[in-house]
Protein backbone atom coordinates (compact mmCIF):
# COMPACT_ATOMS: atom_id res chain seq x y z
CA UNK A 1 0.00 0.00 0.00
CA UNK A 2 1.19 3.28 -1.13
CA UNK A 3 1.28 6.32 2.02
CA UNK A 4 0.80 10.01 1.73
CA UNK A 5 2.10 10.76 5.22
CA UNK A 6 4.16 8.33 7.69
CA UNK A 7 5.42 9.10 10.93
CA UNK A 8 7.58 6.98 12.91
CA UNK A 9 7.78 7.52 16.89
CA UNK A 10 7.18 11.22 16.86
CA UNK A 11 7.15 13.30 20.08
CA UNK A 12 7.11 16.59 20.81
CA UNK A 13 7.64 18.00 23.91
CA UNK A 14 6.20 21.64 26.07
CA UNK A 15 8.55 21.77 28.82
CA UNK A 16 8.11 18.81 30.38
CA UNK A 17 4.60 17.95 28.50
CA UNK A 18 4.69 15.34 25.49
CA UNK A 19 1.89 16.52 23.49
CA UNK A 20 3.36 14.24 21.17
CA UNK A 21 4.72 10.99 22.37
CA UNK A 22 6.21 8.04 20.20
CA UNK A 23 3.46 8.84 17.27
CA UNK A 24 3.04 6.83 14.97
CA UNK A 25 0.62 6.96 11.88
CA UNK A 26 0.00 6.15 8.44
CA UNK A 27 -2.12 7.76 5.80
CA UNK A 28 -2.95 5.54 2.45
CA UNK A 29 -3.01 7.22 -0.62
CA UNK A 30 -6.38 8.02 -1.45
CA UNK A 31 -7.99 7.87 1.67
CA UNK A 32 -10.21 9.93 3.98
CA UNK A 33 -8.49 9.78 7.15
CA UNK A 34 -10.11 10.29 10.23
CA UNK A 35 -7.84 11.26 13.45
CA UNK A 36 -10.20 10.72 16.47
CA UNK A 37 -9.39 11.77 19.97
CA UNK A 38 -10.28 13.92 23.10
CA UNK A 39 -9.08 17.41 22.77
CA UNK A 40 -5.47 17.52 23.65
CA UNK A 41 -4.72 14.42 22.97
CA UNK A 42 -2.35 15.64 20.30
CA UNK A 43 -4.58 16.09 16.84
CA UNK A 44 -3.65 19.50 16.23
CA UNK A 45 -0.24 19.40 17.28
CA UNK A 46 0.38 16.39 14.52
CA UNK A 47 -1.20 19.03 11.98
CA UNK A 48 1.38 21.80 12.98
CA UNK A 49 4.20 19.56 13.03
CA UNK A 50 3.43 17.83 9.58
CA UNK A 51 2.55 21.53 8.11
CA UNK A 52 5.87 23.12 9.35
CA UNK A 53 4.07 25.57 11.62
CA UNK A 54 6.31 23.48 14.44
CA UNK A 55 8.94 21.52 14.57
CA UNK A 56 9.28 17.61 15.78
CA UNK A 57 11.44 17.53 19.42
CA UNK A 58 12.27 14.08 18.02
CA UNK A 59 11.05 10.86 15.72
CA UNK A 60 10.53 11.15 12.21
CA UNK A 61 8.13 11.55 9.78
CA UNK A 62 7.20 11.51 5.43
CA UNK A 63 5.28 13.16 3.33
CA UNK A 64 5.34 11.56 0.19
CA UNK A 65 7.85 9.29 0.68
CA UNK A 66 10.33 12.49 1.71
CA UNK A 67 11.26 12.34 5.08
CA UNK A 68 11.25 15.58 7.50
CA UNK A 69 15.40 15.99 7.47
CA UNK A 70 15.33 15.91 3.36
CA UNK A 71 15.78 19.29 2.11
CA UNK A 72 13.21 18.82 -0.74
CA UNK A 73 10.60 18.48 1.78
CA UNK A 74 9.86 22.28 1.52
CA UNK A 75 8.99 21.67 -2.38
CA UNK A 76 7.43 18.61 -1.51
CA UNK A 77 4.86 20.46 1.23
CA UNK A 78 3.73 22.16 -2.45
CA UNK A 79 1.82 19.51 -2.71
CA UNK A 80 -0.23 19.35 0.51
CA UNK A 81 -3.12 22.50 1.14
CA UNK A 82 -3.93 22.94 4.85
CA UNK A 83 -6.57 24.44 7.33
CA UNK A 84 -5.10 24.51 10.79
CA UNK A 85 -6.68 27.40 11.96
CA UNK A 86 -9.43 29.92 10.84
CA UNK A 87 -8.53 31.54 7.77
CA UNK A 88 -8.50 35.09 6.76
CA UNK A 89 -10.36 36.14 4.73
CA UNK A 90 -10.43 40.05 3.12
CA UNK A 91 -14.42 40.87 4.20
CA UNK A 92 -14.92 43.09 1.69
CA UNK A 93 -13.84 41.02 -1.24
CA UNK A 94 -16.52 38.76 -2.99
CA UNK A 95 -14.64 34.43 -2.85
CA UNK A 96 -13.41 34.92 -5.99
CA UNK A 97 -11.51 37.82 -5.12
CA UNK A 98 -10.42 36.29 -2.11
CA UNK A 99 -8.77 33.44 -4.11
CA UNK A 100 -7.55 35.87 -6.58
CA UNK A 101 -5.29 37.58 -3.30
CA UNK A 102 -4.71 34.18 -2.63
CA UNK A 103 -3.11 33.08 -6.00
CA UNK A 104 -1.13 36.56 -5.99
CA UNK A 105 0.51 36.01 -2.33
CA UNK A 106 1.63 32.24 -3.43
CA UNK A 107 2.69 33.62 -6.90
CA UNK A 108 0.70 31.00 -8.90
CA UNK A 109 -2.26 31.15 -11.81
CA UNK A 110 -5.68 32.18 -11.09
CA UNK A 111 -6.72 29.90 -14.06
CA UNK A 112 -8.40 27.13 -12.47
CA UNK A 113 -10.34 29.66 -9.66
CA UNK A 114 -13.81 28.90 -11.12
CA UNK A 115 -13.56 25.36 -11.11
CA UNK A 116 -12.30 25.83 -7.12
CA UNK A 117 -15.22 27.82 -6.31
CA UNK A 118 -17.82 25.15 -8.15
CA UNK A 119 -15.90 22.33 -5.96
CA UNK A 120 -16.64 23.67 -2.88
CA UNK A 121 -20.16 25.18 -3.42
CA UNK A 122 -19.56 29.14 -4.03
CA UNK A 123 -19.82 29.47 -7.74
CA UNK A 124 -23.17 31.18 -7.26
CA UNK A 125 -22.09 33.53 -5.02
CA UNK A 126 -21.19 36.24 -7.32
CA UNK A 127 -20.21 39.59 -5.83
CA UNK A 128 -21.65 38.89 -2.35
CA UNK A 129 -18.82 40.12 -0.01
CA UNK A 130 -17.24 37.20 2.53
CA UNK A 131 -18.48 39.30 5.38
CA UNK A 132 -22.25 38.25 4.25
CA UNK A 133 -21.01 34.33 4.04
CA UNK A 134 -22.42 32.47 6.79
CA UNK A 135 -20.02 30.09 8.96
CA UNK A 136 -20.51 27.29 6.60
CA UNK A 137 -19.56 29.22 3.30
CA UNK A 138 -17.08 30.72 5.02
CA UNK A 139 -15.32 27.81 6.37
CA UNK A 140 -15.83 26.54 2.55
CA UNK A 141 -13.94 29.55 1.18
CA UNK A 142 -11.42 28.77 4.09
CA UNK A 143 -10.78 25.07 2.33
CA UNK A 144 -10.77 26.56 -1.44
CA UNK A 145 -7.56 28.53 -0.11
CA UNK A 146 -6.00 25.44 0.52
CA UNK A 147 -6.63 24.04 -3.12
CA UNK A 148 -5.33 27.00 -5.14
CA UNK A 149 -2.17 25.12 -5.04
CA UNK A 150 -3.76 22.20 -6.68
CA UNK A 151 -2.92 19.62 -3.93
CA UNK A 152 -2.48 15.93 -4.24
CA UNK A 153 -2.84 16.18 0.62
CA UNK A 154 -5.15 18.00 2.39
CA UNK A 155 -5.27 18.52 6.02
CA UNK A 156 -8.29 19.41 7.78
CA UNK A 157 -8.46 20.61 11.36
CA UNK A 158 -11.85 20.55 13.36
CA UNK A 159 -13.63 21.89 9.72
CA UNK A 160 -17.05 21.19 10.98
CA UNK A 161 -16.63 23.05 14.54
CA UNK A 162 -19.10 25.74 15.31
CA UNK A 163 -21.65 24.94 12.15
CA UNK A 164 -25.03 24.13 11.68
CA UNK A 165 -26.42 21.13 10.53
CA UNK A 166 -27.08 22.56 6.74
CA UNK A 167 -23.58 23.96 6.82
CA UNK A 168 -21.86 20.77 8.00
CA UNK A 169 -23.58 18.65 5.43
CA UNK A 170 -22.56 21.36 3.13
CA UNK A 171 -18.77 20.96 4.33
CA UNK A 172 -19.43 16.85 4.09
CA UNK A 173 -20.69 17.03 0.89
CA UNK A 174 -17.40 19.61 -0.40
CA UNK A 175 -14.68 16.82 1.40
CA UNK A 176 -16.35 13.70 -0.70
CA UNK A 177 -16.43 15.57 -3.63
CA UNK A 178 -12.61 16.01 -3.48
CA UNK A 179 -11.85 12.92 -2.39
CA UNK A 180 -13.83 11.29 -4.96
CA UNK A 181 -13.87 13.28 -8.30
CA UNK A 182 -9.89 15.16 -7.52
CA UNK A 183 -8.19 11.99 -5.79
CA UNK A 184 -7.40 14.51 -3.43
CA UNK A 185 -6.12 12.07 -0.14
CA UNK A 186 -7.70 14.15 3.41
CA UNK A 187 -6.49 13.63 6.53
CA UNK A 188 -9.01 15.35 9.12
CA UNK A 189 -9.27 15.61 12.58
CA UNK A 190 -12.92 16.41 13.91
CA UNK A 191 -14.20 15.75 17.89
CA UNK A 192 -17.69 15.35 16.25
CA UNK A 193 -17.56 11.54 15.44
CA UNK A 194 -20.89 10.84 14.23
CA UNK A 195 -20.05 12.96 11.41
CA UNK A 196 -16.53 11.81 11.22
CA UNK A 197 -17.81 8.51 10.71
CA UNK A 198 -19.64 9.02 7.23
CA UNK A 199 -16.75 10.63 6.05
CA UNK A 200 -13.41 8.62 6.87
CA UNK A 201 -12.60 5.51 5.25
CA UNK A 202 -9.57 4.95 7.62
CA UNK A 203 -9.23 5.95 11.50
CA UNK A 204 -6.69 6.69 14.00
CA UNK A 205 -7.44 6.42 17.52
CA UNK A 206 -5.06 8.90 19.45
CA UNK A 207 -4.39 9.13 23.44
CA UNK A 208 -2.08 10.99 25.23
CA UNK A 209 -0.52 12.13 22.05
CA UNK A 210 0.16 8.30 20.88
CA UNK A 211 -1.73 6.35 18.28
CA UNK A 212 -3.42 3.43 20.38
CA UNK A 213 -4.91 1.95 17.17
CA UNK A 214 -5.01 2.09 12.75
CA UNK A 215 -8.27 0.55 11.26
CA UNK A 216 -10.15 1.30 7.98
CA UNK A 217 -13.55 1.87 7.85
CA UNK A 218 -14.36 -2.04 6.95
CA UNK A 219 -11.92 -3.32 9.73
CA UNK A 220 -14.08 -0.62 12.32
CA UNK A 221 -17.56 -2.09 10.96
CA UNK A 222 -16.53 -5.58 12.11
CA UNK A 223 -15.10 -4.56 15.54
CA UNK A 224 -18.61 -2.42 16.31
CA UNK A 225 -20.39 -4.94 18.74
CA UNK A 226 -24.43 -5.22 18.97
CA UNK A 227 -25.08 -4.00 21.93
CA UNK A 228 -28.49 -3.84 24.62
CA UNK A 229 -29.43 -0.61 24.79
CA UNK A 230 -31.45 -0.05 27.94
CA UNK A 231 -33.15 2.77 29.62
CA UNK A 232 -34.26 2.67 33.18
CA UNK A 233 -34.91 4.79 36.04
CA UNK A 234 -31.65 4.45 37.74
CA UNK A 235 -28.85 2.64 35.83
CA UNK A 236 -26.59 2.80 39.57
CA UNK A 237 -28.98 0.02 40.34
CA UNK A 238 -28.33 -1.53 37.12
CA UNK A 239 -24.81 -1.40 37.12
CA UNK A 240 -25.23 -3.05 40.37
CA UNK A 241 -26.98 -5.83 38.82
CA UNK A 242 -24.58 -6.27 36.11
CA UNK A 243 -21.59 -6.48 38.28
CA UNK A 244 -23.37 -9.13 39.62
CA UNK A 245 -23.47 -11.31 36.65
CA UNK A 246 -20.31 -10.12 35.01
CA UNK A 247 -21.40 -8.70 32.06
CA UNK A 248 -19.74 -5.81 30.50
CA UNK A 249 -21.45 -2.63 30.03
CA UNK A 250 -21.33 1.47 29.54
CA UNK A 251 -23.22 4.02 31.09
CA UNK A 252 -24.37 6.86 29.25
CA UNK A 253 -26.31 8.95 32.08
CA UNK A 254 -28.45 8.53 35.15
CA UNK A 255 -31.19 6.64 32.59
CA UNK A 256 -29.49 4.84 29.40
CA UNK A 257 -26.26 2.55 28.92
CA UNK A 258 -25.16 -0.69 26.78
CA UNK A 259 -24.82 -3.93 27.55
CA UNK A 260 -22.10 -5.30 25.70
CA UNK A 261 -22.80 -8.89 26.94
CA UNK A 262 -25.28 -11.25 25.39
CA UNK A 263 -28.05 -12.33 27.90
CA UNK A 264 -31.51 -13.59 28.21
CA UNK A 265 -33.53 -10.73 28.93
CA UNK A 266 -36.20 -11.97 31.32
CA UNK A 267 -33.94 -12.90 34.03
CA UNK A 268 -32.39 -9.27 33.98
CA UNK A 269 -35.87 -7.76 33.84
CA UNK A 270 -36.65 -9.90 37.30
CA UNK A 271 -32.90 -9.06 38.91
CA UNK A 272 -33.73 -5.11 38.13
CA UNK A 273 -37.22 -5.58 39.53
CA UNK A 274 -36.12 -7.24 42.57
CA UNK A 275 -34.26 -3.95 43.94
CA UNK A 276 -37.11 -1.23 42.60
CA UNK A 277 -35.18 -0.99 39.17
CA UNK A 278 -37.81 -0.63 35.84
CA UNK A 279 -36.95 -0.87 32.18
CA UNK A 280 -38.62 1.69 30.70
CA UNK A 281 -37.62 0.34 27.30
CA UNK A 282 -35.01 -1.72 25.72
CA UNK A 283 -33.78 -1.69 22.13
CA UNK A 284 -30.98 -3.92 20.17
CA UNK A 285 -28.43 -1.25 18.78
CA UNK A 286 -24.75 -1.44 16.34
CA UNK A 287 -22.18 -0.11 18.19
CA UNK A 288 -20.87 3.66 17.01
CA UNK A 289 -17.66 5.18 16.14
CA UNK A 290 -18.14 6.91 20.10
CA UNK A 291 -18.79 3.97 22.02
CA UNK A 292 -16.28 1.91 20.06
CA UNK A 293 -13.58 5.21 21.09
CA UNK A 294 -14.57 5.20 24.83
CA UNK A 295 -14.00 1.58 24.90
CA UNK A 296 -10.44 1.87 23.34
CA UNK A 297 -9.64 4.36 26.31
CA UNK A 298 -11.38 3.03 28.84
CA UNK A 299 -15.01 3.77 29.25
CA UNK A 300 -15.89 -0.15 29.24
CA UNK A 301 -16.87 -0.84 32.63
CA UNK A 302 -16.52 -4.71 33.56
CA UNK A 303 -18.02 -7.06 36.57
Amino acid sequence: MEYILQTQKLCKKYGKFKALNDLTINVPKGSIYGMVGRNGAGKTTLIRVITGLNNPTSGEFSLFGVKNNDGKLLETRRKMGAVVETPSLHPEMSAKDNLIQQTKALGISDEKLDDILKLVGLANTGKKKAKNFSLGMRQRLGIAFSLVGDPEFLVLDEPINGLDPQGIIEVREMIMRLNQEKGITILISSHILDELSRLATHYGFIEHGHVIKEMSAEELDKACRTSLHVNVNDTNILAEVLNGMGAEYRLYSPNEADIFTPMQVTPLVLALNEKNCFVNTMSERHESLESYFMGLVGGVHNG
